[in-house]
């Protein structure tokens, strides 16, 4: 019997799933190791969808005590670039994951990819074809009716042999001539009847350059890379689950029979607000639409990361979504309760005031300082204390005080007292307005018995602002991001539109002086406002640019177990 195996940290749902079922009867059996693997095609960045594959692929290996490789399935050259390569490198490791000495290439398989299509042709189980894609598409039927063999089906092995050694080198121009698997056109599998295996492309590829003009499609290429790699366990999104006839007879009769590589198909990941598509992110960011692939608004795992996301955060959600067979959509409030989760103990808390408001404390001394000491995280005492300059001027929210208060708001207004964080009891006394009848300042008194940490127990006030110094702050850049895109619900397609509200910048955010010094990636709360980073593309010596990751609070609740 398989050991019993634990499910915590695997990436794959706590409670297990169909996945580690199949692996675990596996085991049980004649295979006594499990191998999988990671293999994006290096034509945009990764996004949320991805880390989920690559949470479940090296979490099986990390769980059964197995390999996982990376492999970049790159039989494309047309839409690949050594760009994508890279960032996905850098994605995955991100993420927390090692692929060892396991970093593989499709294209390092060229030479066998075409050694397996000549062994075909030779069996008589390939030729080569000149329908034009067009023509393929007429003889190829419905789902009703069975297709038509093409006119150039029985061919001599002599001739194909031939006509697929002059697409080799370069005879012919692209889209002439194809090399098909000679299967079933009747087969009830459309991906069975007679599907293509080579295509003709004189574009250079970013690592064999020019050598070859004949590239493998992917149906055949794939399941060659996971046989010559002993992959024991390909696991992929479900709309390969029709292909996997044509998976399992390319491995066939390429010879691969002894415990050959099993596909396995799980559902792919969906989320409100969220675009899945590489082909829509990469018009987003071709079309002027976003500050490019790291956009924080991007569901890309760079985007995400640009945004403040950690890999602790991104693992916890892919845990907590598990895998099935079952489409569905997730709600992306999940994702930002898993942030939120993650930095409530571990972000350091600062007063940052995003839309300054002036307060005088009319009778606090002229050139007085005070330093305040303030809990760095109130769920952390192990994060220590920080001291704040307090002074006789101030800022604060200027949705923090209102002139004629509503019913409950327990805030600043003519008359009321409040606390000020870590500082006085003060009270609203008068305030001034400019030519335009906006409120620009705001007049109080201080009781001076108040202070925080003296005991002081006279009365109660209902309501705690935070504060900045009018005299020694840091100023700032603050960047509100939102969902960048809406469900549509009025589109029969599904297509979501971008949200207009997606980005709101604040130039003059003023912060206490503690944040002096801050790097780029570093993660803070600001108090009662939300989670924040320090952009690491924008930020320069002279001036901090924040964005937020996530507002304090969300409406959003975990469903119940």
């Amino acid at each position: 019997m398989a050991e019993e195996k634990t499910m915590e940290n695997s990436g794959l749902g706590a409670t297990g799933n169909f996945i580690h079922n199949y692996i675990q009867a596996d085991l049980e059996g004649e295979l006594n190791k499990i191998h999988t693997r990671f293999p994006p095609e290096p034509n945009g960045y990764l996004h949320i969808g991805h880390a989920k594959s690559i949470c479940l692929n090296f979490g099986l290996a990390k769980l059964y005590g197995g390999k996982c490789n990376l492999r970049f399935d790159d039989t494309n050259p047309t839409k690949e670039d050594v760009e994508y390569v890279e960032s996905i490198q850098e994605d995955v490791k991100w993420l927390g994951f090692d692929w060892e000495d396991r970093l593989y290439y499709a294209s390092s398989y060229f030479q066998k990819y075409y050694e397996v299509a000549v062994k075909l042709i030779k069996e008589g189980k390939a030729f080569v074809c000149d329908l034009t894609a067009e023509e393929m598409r007429q003889y190829r039927g419905t789902l009703s009716t069975p297709g038509k063999e093409s006119p150039y089906r029985n061919r001599s092995v002599e001739e194909n042999l031939d006509l697929f050694e002059r697409m080799k080198a370069g005879e012919f121009p692209d889209g002439s001539h194809t090399l098909r698997a000679k299967i079933d056109m009747a087969s009830p599998n459309i991906n069975m009847r007679d599907p293509v295996l080579y295509r003709i492309s004189h574009a250079a590829h970013h690592t064999t350059g020019t050598e070859w003009c004949i590239y493998p499609m992917y149906d055949f290429a794939h399941p060659l890379e996971d046989a010559i790699e002993g992959i024991t366990h390909s696991i992929c999104t479900m709309e390969f689950e029709d292909h996997r006839p044509l998976y399992d007879w390319v491995v066939r009769e390429a010879g691969y029979t002894v415990n050959p590589p099993r596909q396995i198909e799980f559902a792919r990941l969906g989320m409100t607000n969220t675009v899945m598509s590489k082909r829509k992110l990469r018009a987003l960011v071709e079309d002027g639409l976003v500050d490019g692939w790291d956009d924080p608004r991007m569901p890309t795992i760079s985007g995400l990361r640009r945004r403040g996301y950690t890999p602790e955060s991104i693992r916890d959600f892919c845990e907590r979504i598990g895998v099935s067979k079952a489409n569905s959509m997730v709600d992306s409030g999940l994702l930002d309760y898993c942030i939120r989760d993650d930095l409530k103990a571990k972000a350091p808390v600062v007063m940052a005031v995003l839309n300054p408001l002036k307060l005088v404390i009319t009778n606090y001394p002229e050139d007085q300082v005070e330093m305040m000491e303030l809990e760095n995280n109130p769920e952390n005492p192990e994060l220590g204390t920080r001291l704040a300059p307090f002074t006789r001027e101030l800022y604060i929210e200027r949705e923090d005080f209102m002139e004629e208060p509503v019913k409950k708001f327990f805030r600043l207004a003519p008359g009321k007292e409040v606390r000020l964080k870590g500082a006085y009891f003060v009270t609203c006394t008068d305030f001034v307005k400019d030519e335009n009848g906006n409120v620009v300042e705001v007049h109080c008194t201080y009781d001076p018995e108040t202070r925080s940490g003296s005991g002081f127990e006279g009365r109660k006030v209902k309501g705690t602002l935070h504060w900045v110094s009018a005299s020694d702050n840091v100023k700032a850049t603050a960047r509100l991001y939102d969902y960048m895109m809406l469900d549509n619900p009025d589109d029969p397609n599904g297509d979501m539109i971008m949200n207009p509200n997606s980005l709101e910048v604040k130039e003059n955010v003023i912060i206490e002086k503690s944040i002096a010094g801050a790097q780029k990636g570093q993660r803070y709360q600001f108090m009662r406002n939300g989670y924040y980073i320090v952009d690491t593309k924008d930020t320069t010596e002279d001036h901090l640019v924040f964005n937020r990751i996530v507002p304090l609070k969300s409406s959003f609740k975990l469903p119940k177990a």
